[in-house]
């Protein structure tokens, strides 16, 4: 890889990481469906008058605007506003890689290989020691909810491969046209008119940077030069660098935040890291292994 795309991918790994600190700055002005709601909406306009609509019927772009957006946000903005941790809420997110290892296999029929069983295996150990390490900062109702999310962003990569190869950010553009209705809904049925008006009457300039950075730099930045690295080079080039995510998410959780992890929360955390470093670099080893034996049977 180029070194200028080795930092592209750095960026959108730092600004990827970043995102949860940012979220819980955002939820300290605004309750989490509302958030949802603003956030979409500043994503899909102007945007949606500028970008292309992909070449995807409605009903694929529903389902990923249902799933990868309107799903996965719902559930971690209502987990981070419910005691999840910003750092904590930027590793187990990335279970979303073992949920959907499990839905290819069940929906798409794809194989599942031994060395993703023992990463998920790995994986879901790492989870139980930091559901039961805490110290009462994070919630299980928050843990909860963050599964979910990663359930819920799972699902969207099904969708996904589903619709194949298509402009990335058109897809984000266009499938962005349908969480701010749904997550303006929800705000109305779960926080109030009355909380909603109140929100927004005293909306600071801290909740709108936030809301800047959510829509424009998370989102359309960061997807649009994720999408740029994996048309010029192979996903097992570029998906390794996802694993840097829940580092950053961690550190500037505790350099920002104040937030600070119990020793099993710490062991929770490199068990799961583990799990995901084996879930994505673990096929190639495993193919590796498996030309090896095939050469040595061979001779």
């Amino acid at each position: 890889m180029a070194p200028k795309d080795i930092l592209l991918a750095l960026v959108v790994i730092g600004v990827w990481g970043m995102n949860f600190v940012v979220i819980l700055v955002g939820l300290d002005g605004i309750p989490p469906m509302l958030l949802g709601a603003l956030r979409f909406t500043l994503v899909a306009f102007p945007a949606v008058l500028l970008v292309k609509r992909p070449a995807v019927p409605w009903r694929w772009l529903i389902a990923y605007g249902s799933t990868i957006s309107l799903g996965q946000f719902a559930f971690l903005f209502y987990a981070m506003a419910n005691g999840m941790p910003a750092g904590l809420a930027s590793l187990v997110l990335q279970s979303q890689a073992f949920f959907s290892l499990l839905f290819a296999a069940v929906l798409l029929g794809e194989k599942i290989k031994p060395v993703h069983l023992v990463g998920l295996l790995i994986a879901a150990t790492g989870l139980a020691v930091i559901g039961q390490g805490g110290d009462g900062t994070m919630t299980m109702l928050g843990l909860g909810l963050t599964l979910m999310a990663s359930v819920m962003w799972a699902l969207g990569n099904i969708v996904t491969k589903k619709i194949g190869r298509v402009n990335l950010i058109g897809l984000i553009v266009w499938g962005n046209l349908v969480p701010p209705l749904p997550f303006l809904g929800l705000s109305l049925w779960l926080e109030g008119p009355a909380q909603i008006a109140d929100a927004l009457r005293h909306i600071g300039s801290h909740t709108l940077l936030a809301l800047v950075y959510l829509a424009f730099v998370a989102t359309l930045l960061g997807y649009g030069l994720w999408s740029r690295l994996l048309q010029r080079y192979s996903t097992g080039m570029v998906a390794p660098f996802s694993l840097l995510v829940p580092v950053v998410g961690l550190s500037s959780a505790v350099w920002l935040l104040d937030e600070h992890l119990t020793s099993a929360q710490w062991l929770g955390a490199l068990l799961v890291m583990l799990g995901l470093g084996l879930n994505v670099l673990g096929l190639r080893l495993w193919n590796l292994v498996s030309g090896k034996d095939k050469s040595a049977s061979k001779g």
